[in-house]
Order: C-alpha cells, then sequence, then structure tokens
C-alpha cells in the first residue's frame, strides 16, 4: 500500500472512531441494542488503527525517550487496556450483540468497570488526538494555529463548570454503578456537549504537546 494511500485510509479510520466515540458516550441517545452495535464496530475499527499503526509496536523498544515520547507511549498504552477492558466489561453484559458472553464477569462489577473505563477511554482518547495535533495543523499558517489554539481554549473555559456537573469523577474512581443520564434533554445537544468535552481533553493533550516541545526547546538554548 502506497504511503498516501495509507494515510488517508488512517485519517479515514480516526474519523470513524471519534464519531462512534461521540455516539458511544450517548447512550440516552442511541439505546441499549444500537449501543452494544457500534461497540462491536468501535472494537473492529480500533483493531484496523492498530494495525494501521503496527510500525508504533516495533519502535517502542527502539531509539531515545524524550519527555514528549514518554508522555505519548504511557497515554497510548493506557488507553490500549482501558479500551480492552471497556469492550470486554461491555460483552459481559451483552443482550443482543454477543449475548454468548454475558456473565464472563458478574454484572454488578461489569457495569462498575465499564462506566469507568468507558469514560477513561474517552479522556485518553481525546488527550491522545491533543498530542498529536501539533503535526495535524502543522501545516496552518501562523493566523490559523492562534485561532485554533483560541477557540480550543474558549471551548474548555466553557466545558470545564459542565465537567464538575456531569458525574465524570464518581465514573473514573469507580464509585458510581449506574450512569445518570437526562433523556430529556435533545440528542444533538447530548452528542454536542460530548463533543466539547471531548475536545477540551484535547486540548489538555495539546497544551501538553506545547509543553514539552517549549521545554525542550528552552534546554537546547541553554546548551
Amino acid at each position: 500500500m502506497r504511503p498516501k494511500t495509507a494515510n488517508i485510509i488512517r485519517r479515514i479510520v480516526d474519523v470513524l472512531l471519534t464519531v462512534l466515540l461521540l455516539f458511544l458516550m450517548a447512550f440516552q441517545v442511541t439505546g441499549d441494542v444500537l449501543h452494544e452495535w457500534l461497540g462491536i464496530g468501535m472494537t473492529a475499527a480500533l483493531l484496523l488503527h492498530h494495525i494501521l499503526n503496527r510500525s508504533w509496536y516495533r519502535s517502542v523498544f527502539r531509539g531515545k525517550y524524550t519527555p514528549y515520547r514518554i508522555a505519548v507511549t504511557a497515554v497510548n498504552t493506557l488507553m490500549l487496556v482501558s479500551i480492552v477492558l471497556t469492550a470486554l466489561s461491555g460483552m459481559a453484559m451483552s443482550s443482543h450483540a454477543v449475548p454468548f458472553m454475558y456473565g464472563l464477569m458478574k454484572v454488578m462489577t461489569a457495569q462498575t468497570l465499564h462506566l469507568g473505563m468507558s469514560h477513561w477511554s474517552f479522556i485518553l482518547m481525546g488527550i491522545h488526538i491533543g498530542l498529536h495535533m501539533k503535526a495535524m495543523t502543522a501545516k496552518l499558517l501562523p493566523k490559523g494555529k492562534t485561532a485554533f489554539r483560541a477557540i480550543l481554549t474558549a471551548i474548555a473555559g466553557a466545558v470545564l463548570w459542565r465537567l464538575t456537573k456531569s458525574g465524570i469523577i464518581s465514573y473514573i474512581t469507580f464509585q458510581a454503578h449506574f450512569a445518570f443520564l437526562d433523556y430529556s434533554a435533545p440528542k444533538w445537544l447530548i452528542i454536542l456537549e460530548n463533543l466539547s468535552m471531548l475536545l477540551f481533553f484535547v486540548l489538555a493533550g495539546y497544551v501538553l504537546s506545547e509543553f514539552k516541545q517549549l521545554k525542550k526547546k528552552a534546554a537546547s538554548e541553554k546548551t
């Protein structure tokens, strides 16, 4: 496969994963049956994503680890673990897509684990995107980069308050066994809120990548 074709396929898969993630985090929009099948689709898309990016695995034990590379490797590893646990716990409660896996673990354990790990996957995927955003926006002109940062910062400020009200802290600390969902909210608003929260974590990853780059630059200037 030509590098250009492979890159196009990677971008398509990345966009697909982002869209699937937004709808998977909106259970009140999809309902039980569609949620399960979207989860299966997400699992398949993630397998394809890792196959397309298998060169990353071959390079894990090669080369020098800079602070930025350590951050990327740590986020990628934690994200992989959280996604696997999310998928397994989800399948252990499946009544439609893979009912033969129901009872793989205790239902209450699966509920708590699925709720917590799905939110960790959401957070880590946002940070993962943010860490690679610098490369994605490399071709933007300086004014475009400034506008991009301003937009992300504005979204982050607006979302920070929403995060404190979303119950996400109780989910990621595994204190909640059930999600408290608002079924009265418009479906488009739920998806928009999920997108805004994802962008908040994208900003966190982007700021982290900027910090590492600035730190690296400062160190080189001293030498």
